[in-house]
């Protein structure tokens, strides 16, 4: 896979590019990355990006024109490029966006700062991605989350398919508990079934726990998967202890 960072700020995707999971992916030749330096693409001698918007208002927006050239000279042939976006208004970023975003072959993303993107380049891109309900001084923090969630799905990228196949959101529900040792930590214990090599019980214990975590942090995850008649009843459960708790 190759993917390009557009951005005025490329030096701060070094460090990410020379540790964990994005460097044993280059090291593997499983992801070729580039930022690509914005300026780049300028004509005058201050290598101008920004200017005042149409129409007034505070801060400063991209230049249209150096975001197209640079988008150009990327994506050639013309479509061979998928062109992202990070912005307020793109659909919420998600586990399943980023196994899709996995399975492409060419990835340019724009990261824009400022008081956003000029209408005309956005409507040129072919997804526009938020990160969440928050602002960011620049979307450099965004496109690098994008990358990392994309770069270790890719097959190889982790060293260990397993520990990609039951992450939190891989299966529709946040993860089970995790422990290792020491066994017990301060009175703290880990739990029986965890040691007692029962792979079945161990499994079985995984799957409740996981839907016990989703229910309590994020039930609106619950309304998406398809429960089993087993998984539903133990939800019962679970939700009566809480009532039972709450008096």
């Amino acid at each position: 896979m190759k993917i390009n960072v557009l951005s005025i700020f490329p030096e701060l995707f070094a460090p990410f590019a020379q540790v964990g999971v994005m460097k044993m992916a280059i090291d593997k030749g499983l992801l070729e990355f580039e930022a690509v330096n914005l300026r780049d693409y300028t004509h005058d001698r201050h290598h101008t990006t920004d200017d005042v918007p149409f129409g007034g208002g505070a801060g400063m927006m991209f230049l249209p024109k150096p975001l197209v050239e640079a988008l150009d000279a990327i994506d050639r042939p013309a479509g061979s490029w998928l062109k992202i976006g990070v912005a307020p208004q793109g659909d919420r970023f998600t586990q399943r966006m980023a196994e899709d975003l996995a399975r492409e072959e060419r990835l340019v993303i724009v990261a824009g700062r400022y008081e956003g993107i000029d209408e005309r380049v956005m409507e040129r891109l072919d997804v526009v991605i938020s990160v969440g309900d928050v602002v960011l001084s620049g979307g450099e923090i965004a496109a690098i989350e994008i990358v990392d969630a994309v770069t270790r799905l890719l097959p190889g990228a982790t060293g260990n398919v397993a520990s990609t196949a039951d992450e939190s959101f891989t299966s529709g529900m946040l993860e089970y508990p995790q422990y290792t040792r020491p066994q017990d930590l301060d009175g703290q214990k880990v739990p029986d079934v965890l040691v007692s090599g029962h792979h079945a019980n161990i499994a079985a214990w995984r799957r409740q726990e996981a839907l016990r975590r989703t229910l309590l942090y994020r039930p609106d995850l619950l309304k998406q998967m398809e429960l089993t008649s087993q998984d539903r009843a133990y939800l019962r459960r679970v939700l009566a202890e809480m009532r039972d708790a709450l008096g």
